[in-house]
Order: structure tokens, then sequence, then C-alpha cells
């Protein structure tokens, strides 16, 4: 019998490494999808943890392995803690996305650390989760995944814009999802940040005070990636390989860095926004960047809405909180129009205990 309520805790940790969202949610289903969120919170992540997750790309796959364990491990322990802090006595499933270590989709690979069984037994919960392994091997890029809760959960807007790690953003076109992550934002901004000593640029502050260095946003603007057609993601390989080395060959007053690549972010998402009267849902941590907010709106004619701050911060969560009850009635999680796969399917693994 299939059901039209579901209790779930979503998890979700992206590659800005603020830390791990949980969110406590209702789903129900009637018509048409609306969701209740109970509890939030982000667990910030530990210096030690925050340095081993940078790290990820350059591990050997075995070594990988051993810390795929401890992080799991790892993440049981937090949603525990969340679980007992909060008094949540019923819970349907944990939909967990984990932390992504590897994303070359193009070498058929994807790797998301904290996807083992071991979390459903640590847990005594059924677990949902690993949502991006199979459209990898049904060719597509595995990302991204959030546009079938754009449509399903915030279709009043005509774009769904998130600020986080990477920007990317989902949209209907000819009756079709359309998405694809735009281009790096806060994992390029806190990276130099924080050799300030300081986890992010607060309110954009910084940034504000640099200018721009027009020669590093023209090489940057023409990177060739801006040239592809979606479908297409993004990860830390192709920043540590394309963004990195060419901003630190210019050898910039922080400031400057962070003025010209908030400078970057705002053209490309406004090559995106070209419509005018349209309304744009912005999500993720970018958004609290007043800075980089006040740029996108200088060159998008689109009505830029910023939603309550729960939405804000943990609107990925609970998104992979609606992949798990998708998976859950075998419905359909994954497009083939946003990823590229072969088949629009029903993704993800199922731990029960």
């Amino acid at each position: 019998m299939i059901k039209f309520n579901f209790k779930v805790l979503g998890i979700m940790s992206g590659t800005s490494l603020d830390g791990i969202d949980i969110i406590n949610v209702n789903f129900s289903y009637n018509k048409h999808w609306s969701f209740k969120i109970l509890n939030a919170e982000t667990i910030e992540y530990s210096t030690q943890w925050k340095s081993t997750l940078s790290q990820l790309v350059t591990m050997p796959m075995d070594q990988l392995e051993i810390l795929d364990s401890n992080y799991s491990e790892y993440l049981a322990s937090v949603i525990l803690d969340f679980i007992n802090n909060n008094s949540i006595k019923s819970i349907d499933f944990i939909a967990s996305h984990g932390h992504t270590a590897l994303h070359q989709p193009e070498n058929g690979l994807t790797y998301q650390i904290g996807n083992q069984q071991l979390l459903a037994n640590k847990l005594n919960q059924k677990v949902i989760c690993d949502f991006r392994v199979q459209d990898v091997a049904l060719g597509g890029q595995g990302a991204p995944l959030v546009p079938i809760g754009d449509r399903l959960l915030f279709s009043d807007y005509e774009f769904c814009l998130n600020l986080g790690g990477f920007a990317n953003i989902s949209y209907e076109l000819n009756n079709e999802r359309i998405a694809f992550d735009i281009c790096p934002v806060n994992i390029v901004l806190n990276h130099y940040v924080s050799k300030l000593g300081l986890n992010y640029d607060d309110k954009g502050d910084i940034a504000s005070t640099g200018n721009i260095n027009q020669n590093l946003l023209f090489q940057l603007n023409k990177l060739n990636y801006y040239n592809e057609a979606p479908p297409k993601s993004l990860g830390l390989e192709w920043v540590d390989l394309n963004i990195f080395p060419l901003i630190d060959s210019f050898y910039l007053k922080m400031e400057d860095i962070l003025r010209t690549f908030v400078e970057h972010i705002a053209i490309q998402i406004s090559k995106v926004l070209i419509k005018s009267d349209t309304k744009v849902l912005v999500t993720g941590g970018g958004v609290f960047n007043e800075f980089l907010m006040n740029r996108i709106r200088n060159f998008s004619k689109s009505e830029v809405i910023i939603p309550t701050r729960e939405i804000i911060e943990y609107k990925e969560a609970l998104i992979f909180g609606l992949l798990g009850v998708l998976k859950d009635r075998n419905e359909v999680n994954c497009l083939k129009s946003v990823t590229g796969a072969k088949r629009d399917h029903s993704s993800g693994v199922i731990y029960t205990v």
C-alpha cells in the first residue's frame, strides 16, 4: 500500500563545508506534495574534519574507503544526537546525501562517503541514501538532484537558484526540467577568506572593499565550461584544476580576489537569468552575502525573492528528504532532462535493519 504521509530526517553535507544540515520534516501528498519543517540544525565540522574533507580528491582509494567508514560512524553519531536532543519518537526513514568525495561523471565515477549500511545499523532506522551513483551508471551527470524538488515543492517560482559551494539553477523549459551548475561560489570565496582565519566573508564586507582585476575577470569568464550546454555539473576537482591556479597566478590582495570573483559569479548568473518579470527563489548560504546579492540584482532583470531562513539554509536537506520519499514509493526522483541520463529513474539505495 502506497503511503501519503512521511516523517523523515533529511541529511545534507555540501562542498562549502559549512557543516551537516539535518532537517526533521513531515511530507504529505494530496494532489501535490506539501511539507512541514519540525526541527532543523546545522552541525558545524571541527577544524580536523573540515581539513580532512577538503583533501578528499587527493586521497588514494584505499585511504578513502577507510575514511568512508569513519565518516559514516561520525555521521551516525551526529544524527543520533539530533534525534535525542529533539526528542524525536517517530521516523519512517532517514534520507542522506552523504558527502561528495569524488565527482567525475565523464569517467563514470561519483563517490559520496557516509552512505554505508552501518548508518542504518547504528541508528536502528531505515536509511535511503547514495542517490547519485545510479544516475552516473545510466550515463548521467549524477547532479544536480535538487530540481525534482524544485518542481514538486516550489513550482510557484520560474527559477530556483541555489548559492552554495556552487551556484546551480533549475527551471521548466518546453515541459522539461532544466538544471545545471552555473559556477563556483562559496567553495572559492571561503577558500580564500580562510587564509585570513575566517570561515566566510560576513555579508561580503571584505569583497566590497576590493577592486576588480579586469584581466582576471576576463580570464575567468572565458573558461570553457561556461560555453558548454547543459546538462553539466561542477566539482572540487574542476575548481582545483581551473580556478585556484588561475587566481593564484595574479598574486592579488585578498579583497581584490574576493571582489573580482563576486563580479564573476554575478555575471555568470545574469547570463542565465536573461528573462525579465520572472520570480527567482534564491537559497543557500550565499544569500547572506549581501554584497553578492546586490551584484546579482544589479545584473539581473528578474525579481529576486529570498524566502524564510529555514528554506534558505535547509532547502537541499529538505529535498533530499523528498528524494527518499519518492524512492520509497518507487517513483521517479531523478530526471534525465537534468542529468543527461538515459532515462528518468528512481535513484538511491535502501538499507534496512
